[in-house]
């Protein structure tokens, strides 16, 4: 495998490519990582060392799934190399689409469209490249427009055995590579205890990917010498197998004996090879135990150079505002509700959300698709790529977006007007993605990974589909820079709200990303000057829940803004996308103006607090329920609502605030979501910290279920009714102790 890739990599850059991205499972990547990347020996061993303490923050990860970014000259060609080995999980194949979207995002910066200077080798093992979707939905990825990386070597090590497995049990195709014909890939069989023809067929491999820029698959059919593991016996599952692999001469000693035979090198020269390589190895060895401390950033695959400093001082830990001049809010909207192509036929129903873009921009106004439309443009003036991607998303599934016209009467005709804002602006990718959650996120979160000065966004159709992309969720995001100390601001737009649509389209699971987070829910918080920034730096995600199209665009600025990069995780509207009450003045959008964690009753309850019998706290589309029922009951000067926007961190600080503000109030915490879902878990343990158990926040909601919603319309009204019936009943709750 190792001459395997140098030869892919020194025929690359004999062909002029000057950046390779690659992936790979555990097996064979520390030897991968000293002798194809060339990382320091000692810096290696250091990692077997238990006593060494680790310098950087975060939990680490095994020596086996650390990645690696080194520049050199490539000794073949003379020319620099840009070599970069991506993190990854123990989940097989997981950083497929990673390594892809990464190599797209190299690809974009560098202005390389035909993937002439940066390319991408996945290493895959053969069990797991038949055995692992993800893997299929890569290779469909491989030639569509956005998501192109122009051809990627595959090398699987075809050891013929999966853990315990034999191949007649792992897979139904005849070869493990039989995937890769899909898109049509050449695969080459090739013997392994070959290695000139392994040499020939990788050279053949790189040069059909940089002739042709399409992926190339090798196949080297090969053993695995021992078993699973140093300490693994498979003569208990595979005994004739190991039987003949104990007979068989190592490939090594195979090679040598054949050249020493034709006097091409004598035994001496062979084992005094052999000794050079063991000396250069025990001297890093000896140099290894010098060292006192363990620097997993020196295991970094996408260093951001200057992100993080300003004149070589660590960047101050502010919030900055995040509004915008009006200005540029109005010349933003008057683009939004135009076609900047002259003759350009757009559907006469789109004629009517132009039209209404256009009357919101003229009444200072923006509805949810409108304070997008903003908070992209306004970044693209600055600089910054906006990159959305996911299923639909060019139109929106739920027809408010619109960011692609389309031309009626010519084919293939369209046009972005994001791209027609400012003649100096960055550029905007929208594009639809091929049916694949799995696949196209861990693809963006790659993309995200190269610079931190783009946002970069993965909305699914619905919220609840974000779980067939679990793994890069768990494995990468909500974990990457605790093992990997690897920052990454990739955005997730969940759609989520019950609405009688049934349980697989109703509910983005915001309980598992609350799980996932780390504040802790009992630790009194030291309310510092900068408590906020701190709170979003010490965190490993943030979730939202927004309420208003203003703070919506305030969150997208804010991701960018802040002086790190954290994923963001929002919970966005369906109804509210069209409900009239859900939309935002330009006064909560204008320069000065930013994020507001929590959005404090602001009615007739506010003025005279003293009297308020019950304060509510919710988040997200209930608050309009809430409110409509509130008033139908004439109940404005008894109840408080109060709206929970950033969910994680919690914003101790303000709740604390706002309970205080309401001294004789029963406080109340109001979901939409059943009771073992949604936020309550959350909230409920840090109400208690933050007013020291004081007083009680009671639950009202959709009594515990299995199924997130029902499917029947008449079963969800009479929820609805009955718990927004309880928020209101001021004596529900009468007699009760906590």
């Amino acid at each position: 495998m190792i001459p395997a890739l140098k030869t892919i990599i020194d025929k690359s850059s004999e062909m002029g490519i000057e950046n390779v991205i690659l992936g790979m499972p555990h097996r064979g990547r520390l030897n991968v990582l000293a002798n194809v990347i060339r990382k320091d020996l000692e810096q290696i061993f250091c990692q077997f060392d238990p006593k060494l303490e680790a310098a950087d923050e975060g939990s680490g990860d095994v020596k086996y799934h650390l990645g690696m970014y080194h520049e050199r000259i490539n000794r073949v060609t003379n020319r620099n190399i840009t070599l970069s080995l991506v993190a990854n999980p123990s989940h097989l194949e997981a950083v497929d689409p990673v390594v892809q979207g990464k190599t797209k995002a190299e690809q974009f910066y560098r202005g390389d469209a035909q993937g002439k200077k940066v390319m991408s080798i996945l290493v895959h093992g053969d069990a797991a490249f038949a055995g692992q979707g993800v893997v299929y939905e890569t290779f469909h990825l491989s030639d569509l427009p956005s998501y192109t990386t122009n051809g990627t070597v595959h090398v699987v090590v075809n050891n013929q055995i999966g853990f315990t497995t034999d191949p007649r049990m792992a897979r139904s195709s005849p070869y493990p590579t039989d995937v890769a014909r899909v898109v049509n890939a050449p695969i080459f069989h090739v013997n392994a205890d070959d290695p000139e023809a392994v040499i020939y067929v990788c050279s053949v491999a790189a040069e059909w990917r940089n002739t042709f820029n399409k992926d190339v698959v090798v196949d080297l059919v090969c053993y695995r010498r021992r078993g699973h593991n140093e300490m693994d016996e498979p003569m208990f599952t595979q005994p004739l197998m190991y039987k003949q692999i104990h007979k068989q001469v190592p490939v090594l000693k195979r090679y040598a004996d054949k050249l020493i035979a034709e006097d091409t090198v004598t035994l001496q020269e062979f084992e005094e090879e052999i000794a050079k390589y063991d000396r250069i190895c025990e001297e890093a060895y000896g140099r290894s135990k010098d060292k006192k401390i363990l620097h997993i950033k020196h295991w970094l695959d996408s260093p951001w150079p200057g992100f993080f400093t300003v004149d070589g001082e660590p960047k101050s830990m502010t919030c900055p505002t995040t509004g915008i001049p009006e200005d540029v809010l109005t010349h933003i909207g008057n683009v939004a509700s135009s076609v900047p192509l002259e003759d350009f036929k757009i559907h006469t129903g789109l004629s009517r959300i132009l039209w209404g873009r256009a009357d919101m921009t003229k009444k200072r106004e923006v509805d949810w698709a409108l304070a997008e439309y903003m908070a992209f443009g306004s970044l693209l003036k600055e600089g910054i790529h906006v990159r959305l991607s996911g299923q639909d998303v060019e139109r929106g599934t739920f027809s408010h977006r619109h960011h692609v016209l389309h031309d009626q009467e010519v084919d293939r005709r369209t046009c972005v007007p994001m791209n027609h804002l400012w003649p100096d602006q960055a550029p905007y990718t929208v594009c639809n993605s091929s049916l694949s959650e799995y696949g196209v996120l861990g693809f963006e979160l790659g993309y995200a990974m190269a610079s931190p000065n783009a946002l970069v966004l993965w909305e699914a159709q619905f919220g609840d589909f974000h779980n067939t992309a679990q793994c890069i969720i768990d494995q990468f995001i909500s974990t990457g820079q605790a093992k990997w100390v690897r920052h990454n601001g990739i955005v997730l737009l969940l759609p989520h709200g019950m609405e009688g649509m049934g349980p697989e389209h109703s509910s983005a699971r915001p309980e598992r990303f609350l799980q996932m987070s780390n504040d802790d829910s009992d630790a009194y918080p030291a309310f510092s000057e900068d408590f906020e920034v701190r709170q979003l730096y010490d965190c490993n995600w943030i979730v939202v829940n927004c309420s208003t199209p203003a703070n919506y665009f305030h969150v997208l600025r804010r991701q960018i803004l802040l002086p790190f990069r954290k994923p963001l995780i929002i919970f966005t509207p369906k109804s509210l996308l069209r409900h009239p009450k859900a939309k935002s003045s330009f006064d909560q959008m204008i320069s000065g103006t930013s994020f507001q964690r929590v959005i404090p009753e602001d009615g007739v309850a506010a003025r005279a607090p003293e009297q308020v019998r019950r304060l509510i706290f919710c988040t997200g589309k209930v608050y309009y329920d809430l409110v409509k029922e509130r008033s139908n009951q004439c109940l404005d000067d008894q109840v408080a609502i109060t709206r929970l926007e950033q969910i994680s961190p919690f914003p101790f600080d303000l709740i604390k605030r706002e309970a205080e503000k309401y001294p004789g109030a029963e406080l109340v915490w109001c979901q939409e979501e059943h009771k073992n879902m949604g936020y309550y878990d959350y909230i409920n343990p840090r109400f208690m910290t933050i007013l020291k158990r004081t007083r009680p926040i009671w639950y009202v909601g959709r009594d515990p279920a299995a199924a997130p919603a029902t499917g029947n319309r008449n079963a969800h009204l009479v929820s609805l009714k009955k718990f927004l019936d309880t928020a209101f009943n001021l004596k529900a709750f009468e007699g009760k102790t906590f």
